[in-house]
């Protein structure tokens, strides 16, 4: 069920309790603390570490809070918990599993009911089967009844009670027929930091950090194309006010002009990645926004690059040497310089809405850099740690105290990036991705240059968006229908495991559905294939790489 008042029926209740099992999230962490709640921080990658954790502290702990993870499955059904165990979800998968919504009792929903909710109702999701028995039964009834009767009065007996049968049936038909549609709505995902942002802000309890942390995660969602574009510019908006009563509220306090100061602003930057941390040139290479734009994958995108850094009249010395080393005079107005020059290149949206924060008077970062910094953290491959070590990282490099580790998750992001642009060249240059019929599909070999980073579910996410687009760019004008793509990448040679993506095409983006969490499903249960569908985000899966071609053909027949 959906929590209507998030204080009253979440936040005090946990609050009340002795301890409680967490799953992730910066802010609510901040509120615990607080108000001194005991509570224990799991990490999980996917269901199986999920039910791991739910195994080992199922006896101790009655309320769970599931921050990211939980309501796109049955979960009662999935981890079969006891019935005085209670389950708080804060999840921006979508869609999610309707059995939750109606779940009054031990599934709390903690999602903000907007307007275009859609929710079904309970008849058209569940259905008594007693009543069709009973009415099956009575049918038979009439007839042993009847057996006293002329014959004329027992056919026409027969005939009515066969009649209400067929019409049963084909009721029931319907009514599951709906019902498949149905179980697929999808919500749109509110924030989880957002959602944790404003129990704060009810509560008199929220903090510049808490702020930014909410910001952090808005950006993430637009960063990896999970929400519409529209929707980020409303929440950005609605961050906004937060951002000026926060910074109205300190203008007067001393620590406002400290060397520690903390201060968020509201900004229009541009679409370049991580490029006050890079060189302009590098960042304008590796950007997804201008690589597509000038194609740079071939010679003619390297020759409109040249012209692009001609006509903004900046140095080639000065573009391609750190952005805190260039000359103050071009930093000043850099900004202005690059969007007059972009609009000559048809490139309209160069800058983009966002925030920046900055650490006393030398640190400053955008919104992005923050993201970009933490999911490298997050799927560092560098060195052979574990996922939680990685997770603690990444969530050390989002408070103000701990700078290192966010410069290390920056230089992290730099690598990932490169590669991500590498790949989508060699991937276009060597027409790597094949027409399926109703899907796109590419496949990285073994061998391929830094594959094991793409073993990741966000770097491979990253990689295939960045590919789907840079192909919609090359192929814009042969008039060819833009399609969904499906990218493998192998998992583990050893055990002959590849990864599976799929993603919609870019023009049915605007509503972020993404279907082939079901039709994986459908295509592996028709073939035997040998699949583990271990990932919240049901679009992404592992498989053996010896089913690969009998799970494609399935797909090819179902998505036809």
């Amino acid at each position: 069920m959906f929590v209507t008042d998030i204080r009253k029926e979440f936040y005090d209740v946990v609050v009340n309790q002795v301890r409680v099992v967490f799953v992730y999230v910066y802010s609510i962490q901040a509120l615990f603390h607080c108000d001194q709640v005991q509570y224990t921080l799991v990490p999980v990658a996917g269901w199986q570490d999920l039910g791991t954790a739910f195994m080992e502290h199922k006896e101790q702990y009655q309320y769970f809070v599931l921050i990211n993870c939980g309501a796109n499955v049955d979960l009662l059904e999935t981890l079969q918990p006891e019935e005085d165990s209670v389950f708080f979800i804060c999840d921006t998968h979508r869609p999610a599993d309707v059995v939750n919504v109606y779940n009054d009792t031990q599934i709390k929903l903690l999602i903000k009911q907007d307007d275009d909710l859609g929710v079904p109702s309970y008849d058209d999701i569940f259905r008594d089967d007693e009543e069709d028995e009973e009415g099956d039964g009575d049918d038979s009834g009439n007839e042993s009844d009847g057996s006293a009767e002329p014959s004329g009065k027992r056919r026409r007996y027969d005939e009515d009670a066969l009649e209400r049968r067929i019409e049963r049936q084909r009721a029931r038909r319907e009514w599951e027929a709906r019902r498949s549609l149905i179980m697929n709505i999808t919500i749109t995902p509110n924030y989880t930091s957002l959602v944790m942002f404003e129990l704060a802000w009810v509560m008199s309890k929220d903090t510049k950090d808490m702020l930014w942390w909410s910001v952090i995660g808005v950006t993430d969602q637009w960063i990896h194309d999970k929400i519409p574009h529209m929707k980020y510019v409303t929440d950005i908006a609605t961050l906004q006010r937060h951002v000026s009563r926060h910074n109205h509220r300190n203008e007067d306090e001393e620590n406002s002009l400290s060397i520690d100061c903390m201060r968020i602003t509201f900004e229009y930057d541009l679409r370049l990645v991580l490029y006050q941390h890079w060189s302009l040139y590098e960042s304008i290479c590796n950007s997804c926004y201008t690589s597509c734009s000038f194609k740079l994958w071939s010679i003619n995108g390297q020759k409109k690059l040249q012209e692009f850094l001609a006509d903004m009249g900046l140095p080639l010395k000065q573009v391609r040497q750190k952005f805190n080393s260039m000359d103050m005079t071009i930093k000043e107005n850099l900004r202005e310089v690059i969007e007059e020059s972009a609009n000559k290149f048809s490139m309209k949206d160069i800058r983009v809405q966002t925030f920046a924060v900055h650490f006393g008077f030398k640190n400053r970062f955008l919104a992005s850099d923050v993201v970009h910094a933490a999911a490298a953290l997050l799927e560092n491959v560098e060195k052979d740690e574990t996922p939680t070590d990685n997770f603690i990282k990444a969530l050390d490099c989002l408070s103000r105290s701990n700078l290192e580790r966010l410069h290390l998750g920056i230089d992290l992001a730099k690598k990932k990036l490169k590669a991500i642009q590498q790949t989508v060249a060699s991937c276009i240059c060597t027409n790597l991705i094949l027409s399926q019929g109703p899907f796109l599909y590419c496949h990285l070999l073994e061998g391929t240059p830094d594959v094991k980073l793409f073993s990741k579910p966000l770097a491979l996410t990253l990689l295939c968006k960045y590919l789907l687009k840079t192909f919609v760019c090359s192929t814009r004008n042969k008039r060819c229908k833009i399609l969904p793509l499906i990218m493998a990448a192998p998992l583990d040679v050893e055990k002959g495991t590849v990864i599976v993506l799929g993603i919609p095409p870019e023009s049915e983006t605007s509503d972020k559905k993404n279907f082939f969490g079901r039709a994986f499903e459908k295509a592996a249960e028709s073939t035997s294939s040998r699949t583990l569908h271990d990932h919240f985000d049901t679009s992404v899966i592992e498989l053996k790489m010896e089913d690969r071609g009998k799970f494609l053909d399935a797909l090819i027949t179902l998505l036809s």
